[in-house]
């Protein structure tokens, strides 16, 4: 384990690394850290179409969501809103790399330091990608990332803590330092749903795993518990050579990104395509019913082409009632009319071809 860690370490230049059991365990360890350094906050800030399980951990650790709305062509924050919304009541903002496409992380450090607010990137889309030269989850105060199913790298489940701050290393120390193990049957469930991934992949065969529930694929969870854990040496172990493994991977989710900003260029709009390592590809169709059309022509015949995330956050039916009715226009247009091509590296030259008319014709 301590070989992975100083592997970590080398790879995103940091001083400190932590591994826990998921993407959602590393940020409800990091809020309740920074929260133990800043107590009188409770806030935490992220952009009003996120990931569900950001919501989830911020509730976990007892601190309250507050939202910004995004710019839909970036699906970063709007910032015009951001600095209207920042405030000294603020524990920590969230900006997220959704899809593997940085933030402006620049412009959010400079904003939150005047003002005492720690950043925390959410790198969970983005592992191995980079911001002005450096790779992100290392350019705002900490970072984590994902090790989950359908990440640019995984074993099964996993998170990872990365920060150059001794102040908050020493905080997220003492957090980590009481955290159980996983048992022996969590490590076995997660072991065989690596398997049956691993196997079954590719957009033509996915059908068979998206239909065990128990793997909860293409769902979207408000998790209201989840456990955090300190990283198995079963999870440890399938990140053998990751290294090698994330940068094939994201150079081949380069090129299909490439591949699909060139053919579709006439039909849609894409997003910086060439130096991003997508971790799916974001499209924001006319409407609802042309989203709806796709995607069901796409299911039928296992193109991969998915949703995201079905509401933005203050649409979650469990917490909806924490923002007094406020609506977030980008994000509901975005939750509305996104849909997502993918990138991975098992798909074939027919399947991007097959996708590619699917949306040309359409």
């Amino acid at each position: 384990m301590r070989r992975l860690e100083d592997e970590f370490r080398e790879y995103f230049s940091v001083k400190h690394v932590f591994l826990v059991s998921s993407g959602k365990a590393a940020l409800a360890i990091i809020l309740n850290a920074l929260h133990s350094l800043a107590p009188n906050k409770r806030k935490v800030l992220i952009p009003a179409y996120t990931c569900f399980s950001v919501p989830s951990a911020i509730v976990k650790a007892g601190l309250k969501v507050s939202l910004c709305d995004i710019d839909s062509t970036t699906f970063d924050f709007d910032y015009k809103l951001f600095e209207e919304v920042i405030n000294n009541d603020i524990l920590c903002v969230v900006p997220n790399h959704i899809f593997g496409i940085p933030a402006e992380i620049d412009k959010i450090n400079s904003l939150c330091r005047k003002k005492g607010i720690f950043v925390v990137e959410d790198v969970a889309q983005g592992m191995g990608g980079s911001y002005k030269g450096k790779k992100l989850g290392a350019v705002g105060d900490v970072g984590f990332f994902s090790l989950g199913r359908g990440k640019n790298i995984t074993c099964g489940s996993g998170g990872i803590i990365i920060t150059n701050s001794d102040l908050i290393a020493s905080a997220i120390g003492k957090e980590h330092a009481r955290l159980g193990s996983l048992g022996i049957t969590e490590t076995i469930k997660e072991f065989f749903k690596v398997m049956i991934l691993s196997i079954f992949i590719h957009p033509s065969l996915y059908w068979f795993p998206s239909g065990l529930p128990f793997l909860a694929l293409g769902e979207t969870i408000f998790y209201k518990k989840f456990p955090t854990k300190r990283f198995s040496g079963m999870q440890a172990g399938l990140l053998k050579g990751w290294q090698k493994r994330l940068e094939e991977s994201n150079r081949i989710r380069k090129e299909n990104a490439k591949y699909f900003c060139s053919a579709l260029a006439s039909t849609l709009t894409f997003h910086n395509c060439a130096s991003i390592p997508y971790l799916r590809m974001p499209l924001i169709l006319e409407n609802r019913e042309i989203k709806e059309k796709l995607y069901s022509i796409s299911h039928k015949n296992g193109f991969g082409i998915s949703y995201m995330y079905p509401t933005p956050i203050n649409e979650i039916e469990e917490i909806q009632d924490h923002f007094n009715g406020r609506t977030f226009p980008s994000a509901s247009k975005v939750a509305e009319r996104l849909l997502t091509i993918p990138t991975h590296q098992l798909l074939k030259q027919k399947d991007r071809e097959e996708i590619c008319k699917l949306f040309n014709v359409g």
